[in-house]
């Protein structure tokens, strides 16, 4: 594990905090001051921060925070937009986001203090369900590449004006259901299982249909139930039971 990142995960220090702590000298293994970013620490190093002895954290918390519209996933933001950290409180700036919501999507966001965790997660396959409103008739097209799944080499549509993402691959949704359907907005609530950038608006944007309303209500299992927006919760005991039987099968 590189040491900036052993630091996020067991002091209260982001990875960026971190790289200035090792770049200043604060940071001792084996007698000797680290000053190289890409150290690896082993499982047999003591590490210093400031002289005093950094403990490897067995546990992690996760939070569940009901995201709002016109929020973004970031510490920080050059234009001085609203932050979800601007609503969290300051014990939990360290801990990180599990996946993103743009700044229009709304709902279930998790952030966890263990780097680990949430890489992990992010990179698995859990199922992340949502509800979406979107212009337009869900069309047969639409139906036929929601049970199949498509290649868009142009899935510009519904992404980031500044994205470098230009196609992409759409893998089957686990499930979907429309709600409403008619010729000036429809309704929809899907499942998929995986978290690319901005994927649902990318889909139906390749349709010439755009996704006016996105909220994620569940990500593995954890749902958003009755959580108020701009709200957090930590895990329940089952939730936290479920997330560390998943957990210990994914490093098997």
């Amino acid at each position: 594990m590189r040491i900036n990142k052993f630091l996020s995960h067991n002091t209260k220090y982001s990875r960026r905090e971190a790289d200035e702590l090792i770049k200043n000298g604060h940071v001792k293994i084996r007698n000797k001051i680290i000053t190289d970013l890409s150290y690896q620490v082993q499982p047999d190093d003591k590490v210093y921060l400031k002289g005093r002895f950094v403990h490897r954290k067995n546990e992690f918390t996760v939070l569940v925070y009901h995201k709002q519209k016109g929020e973004l996933v970031t510490k920080k933001d050059d234009r001085g937009r609203k932050t979800i950290y601007d609503n969290l409180s300051k014990r939990y700036h360290h801990f990180l986001p599990i996946g993103r919501l743009d700044f229009t999507s709304t709902g279930l966001l998790l952030l966890t203090d263990s780097p680990e965790v949430a890489t992990i997660l992010m990179q698995s396959s859990l199922e992340r369900v949502y509800y979406l409103k979107i212009r337009g008739s869900v069309t047969p097209a639409m139906e036929k590449a929601m049970q199949e799944g498509f290649v868009a080499e142009d899935a510009s549509k519904g992404g980031h004006e500044k994205s470098q993402i230009t196609s992409m691959t759409f893998a089957p949704f686990v499930e979907y259901k429309i709600i409403k359907n008619s010729p000036t907005f429809s309704r929809l609530r899907v499942t998929i299982n995986e978290g690319k950038n901005r994927e649902l608006r990318r889909f139906f944007g390749y349709f010439d249909s755009e996704v006016t309303d996105l909220k994620r209500v569940e990500f593995g299992g954890i749902s958003l139930d009755t959580l108020k927006e701009g709200k957090h919760r930590f895990l329940t005991k089952g939730e936290y039971h479920s997330l560390h039987t998943f957990l210990a099968a994914q490093k098997r």
